[in-house]
């Protein structure tokens, strides 16, 4: 079965940097999107980031653009997000997506539509 696991969560001052990584097993092929969203208390949830199949595209929403850079390791199924220069409003649960459907996933838009999802894991941001 498909599994997509994200880590690299916790606790960080303002200003601070941390690593999410998200690993993928079960999927037959490399040939997928990957993506970053994330939802915090009381709102829905939202697009952060993603990287195309062959990660030659990849897109940021306006307000991580700058700070937060997505990458992939695809021999090792695992995407990155990179967090820089952290803000009280990115705390949230982010959340990996993996292998949208044709047509569907990564652009700009960020959309929500993949197949696989992991569990979550917490991003907290103090002032």
């Amino acid at each position: 079965q498909v599994q997509v696991v994200e880590s690299g969560g916790g606790l960080v001052q303002a200003g601070g940097s941390l690593r999410l990584s998200c690993t993928e097993s079960g999927l037959h092929h490399n040939y997928y999107a990957m993506g970053w969203f994330r939802q915090a208390p009381g709102k829905e949830r939202e697009g952060v980031s993603c990287i195309s199949w062959d990660d030659s595209k990849s897109y940021y929403a306006d307000s991580v653009r700058g700070r937060f850079t997505i990458s992939r390791d695809k021999a090792n199924k695992t995407m990155y997000l990179q967090m820089d220069s952290l803000k009280p409003e990115d705390t949230a649960m982010y959340y990996c997506a993996a292998d949208p459907p044709p047509g569907r996933g990564c652009s700009a838009a960020l959309r929500p539509d993949y197949n696989y999802w992991g569990q979550g894991t917490q991003v907290t941001v103090s002032s």
